[in-house]
């Protein structure tokens, strides 16, 4: 099929703009990198200039002060790690024996057995006659050889020595590049401080009135994530350099404070920093111990501190992950390398969040989060459907449990398994998913509520149960005669609190049985004594008398051509149950639901969410 030529010619603008972007972020980085570090930087100090600025102080006294305390605390940095150069260059020559020991020892071990086995492969070298071996097999009519040429001198011409005011001229050449740059970002951030509500505004306009919202809110998430990141990220990497200078210290390792700034500073780099620092830390250890016990100590402690930073007091801090998913922030990382160097390499990660965030609120952008970010294309209930159709029931279930962990069973229907029904039941309406498919679906929604509540009948039973046909039975039914084989027909017992029973109501149809049943597992979750009853049954003489047992009654929201006798059955329980609560839950699941203006004025309570019933029954039975 030939491809529509607006369609192509879109394909190729795009294709223009990415190239114009790339050659835009390689040619312009002298001027883009002091940019980037600059708003980088501002975006860290905002919450301290804000700080400032609420106790008294004016916007450029607190700008200036924010700046002057980062300069002296790179300028502190800068000269911990220039003295502690120079004294290690000092130290060297007395650490030249184990050096060496320490070179020969591991050539020994690494290198000496491939020489070895190399020299076994080729076999001993065959013989070869010498010239000195072989003067008699010469010709007796050979000429005598020439005289020798006597070869002149060499003459080496030495350099002058360089004075003082020489060597001091090349240092300062060397250091005006990075000075130079530093003053720039400085320069660059005090005005960036400053104006930085100019600047949105700016933003704002540019982007129209039209999207003054989305704008905003792109502007605010990229300033709070990455501050918030940042902030949190360099009060880690300082403590863990701290933690780790003292450990070295403790343990004899000379210049350990060295080491804690090179483990602050590389922290930054994601992944790789970490095995920098390491693999700095073992080699002096390496060349300062004449043995191997100090090498090894000194890792195992760096190892042990990075797993307790990394796995403990990094989710404690950051309370959430980076929102980037591991694989891209590898990417990021050589992406940006590629371009600025070391310097995209420390921006990578705050760079690529910027880009994620206001992705999530620019549609140009939108490519980018959905490859980058940490769960890009599908929400937690289009997961639970597509694992379903794939028949993933453990996948399914041990995200079940990971989200039970955190959260309530009724909120997990809300948030997860309501949505993913309601996708499945919309395809197989359409027609797009087969009549095999749909069993699958109810198969791993029956095996999932049978593992994540707490009473499992086909455990309790002592024997497994046969696989369930359910070409002609519903989920919710299966479930609700489940329990009523477990707890007897009344489905618990009778000699209960007055008002303390939860019913749900509903048709005798698939949808209304599954969305009663879920809310009756829910509810029980939830220590509550819910039970369900179908509109189609005809009632029990043994429930005649036992009307004040029942303090709440959940209808299932009605679909549009159910709405009258749904009224009907309201009006019915009301004058059976003056005294219960008539509430229903309005899920918004589908498009064939009744309005909720028709349903609200015949119920006492409409409620959204699973969640909210749970905590409407639990909070009226508090105040009962």
């Amino acid at each position: 099929m030939a491809q529509a030529p607006g369609n192509t010619s879109f394909h190729v603008g795009r294709v223009v703009w990415f190239s114009f972007v790339l050659g835009l972020l390689h040619f312009g980085q002298d001027f883009l990198k002091p940019l980037a570090i600059a708003g980088v930087l501002s975006l860290v100090i905002s919450p301290l200039v804000r700080k400032l600025a609420r106790a008294g102080l004016g916007r450029i006294a607190s700008t200036l002060i924010s700046v002057f305390l980062v300069a002296a605390c790179v300028v502190w940095m800068g000269a911990v790690l220039a003295i502690q150069l120079v004294a290690v260059g000092g130290d060297l020559p007395q650490y030249r024996s184990a050096i060496v020991a320490k070179m020969a020892s591991v050539q020994e071990i690494a290198v000496a057995p491939f020489e070895r086995f190399e020299a076994q492969l080729r076999g001993p070298a065959p013989v070869v006659e010498t010239p000195e071996a072989a003067p008699r097999s010469r010709s007796r009519r050979q000429p005598a050889a020439a005289a020798p040429v006597e070869t002149p001198p060499v003459v080496q011409v030495q350099p002058p020595a360089r004075s003082a005011g020489d060597m001091l001229s090349k240092l300062l050449s060397g250091l005006w590049g990075p000075v130079g740059d530093a003053g720039i970002v400085l320069v660059l951030l005090v005005f960036i401080l400053l104006e930085r509500e100019s600047l949105g505004d700016r933003f704002i306009r540019l982007a129209g009135e039209s999207k003054l919202g989305t704008t905003v809110q792109a502007l605010t998430d990229a300033a709070q994530g990455v501050s918030r990141f940042f902030l949190s990220q360099a009060t880690v990497n300082i403590a863990f350099g701290v933690v780790v200078g003292a450990s070295l210290w403790v343990l004899g390792v000379p210049h350990a404070a060295l080491w804690a700034v090179i483990s602050a500073l590389l922290r930054f780099v994601p992944y790789v920093g970490v095995l920098g620092a390491a693999g700095l830390i073992g080699v002096f250890s390496a060349a300062v111990d004449p043995g191997w016990s100090l090498t090894l100590t000194a890792l195992g402690v760096f190892l042990v501190l990075e797993l307790l930073v990394a796995h403990v007091v990094e989710p404690q801090v950051y309370g959430h992950s980076t929102g980037l998913a591991p694989l891209a922030v590898i990417v990021s990382a050589l992406f940006w390398a590629a371009l600025w160097g070391p310097v995209g390499l420390l921006l990578s990660t705050p760079l690529t969040l910027c880009l994620v965030v206001i992705g999530r609120h620019v549609q140009t952008l939108a490519p980018l989060t959905v490859l980058l970010s940490e769960s890009p294309g599908l929400n937690a209930g289009q997961r639970f459907y597509q694992r379903c159709l794939a028949a993933s029931s453990d996948a399914i279930q041990q995200d079940a449990r990971a989200y039970l962990k955190r959260n309530s069973l009724a909120k997990y229907c809300d948030n997860v398994l309501l949505p993913g029904i309601g996708l499945a039941a919309a395809d197989y309406r359409q027609g797009l998913i087969s009549q095999g498919q749909r069993e699958r679906i109810q198969r791993n929604m029956l095996s999932l509520v049978s593992a994540i509540t707490r009473s499992r009948p086909e455990r309790r039973s002592g024997r497994r149960r046969a696989p369930v046909s359910l070409v002609n039975a519903s989920v919710g039914a299966h479930l609700r005669q489940l329990r009523q084989e477990r707890l007897g027909q009344w489905q618990g017992r009778l000699d209960v609190p007055a008002q303390s029973i939860v019913l749900c109501v509903g048709f005798e149809t698939e949808r209304d049985d599954l969305l009663s049943e879920l809310l009756v597992v829910a509810l029980r979750e939830g220590e509550v004594d819910a039970r369900s009853v179908s509109l189609a049954e005809p009632q029990d003489p043994a429930m005649a008398d036992k009307s004040d047992l029942v303090g709440t009654v959940f209808f299932v929201f009605p679909q549009a051509e159910q709405l009258a006798s749904w009224l009907e059955n309201v009006a019915r329980f009301r004058a059976a149950l003056p005294q219960a609560i008539l509430a229903t839950v309005y899920l918004r699941l589908d498009d064939t639901a009744a309005a909720e203006e028709a349903v609200a004025g015949h119920v006492d309570l409409v409620l959204h969410s699973y969640a909210e019933a749970e905590a409407f029954v639990l909070q009226h039975a508090k105040t009962a």
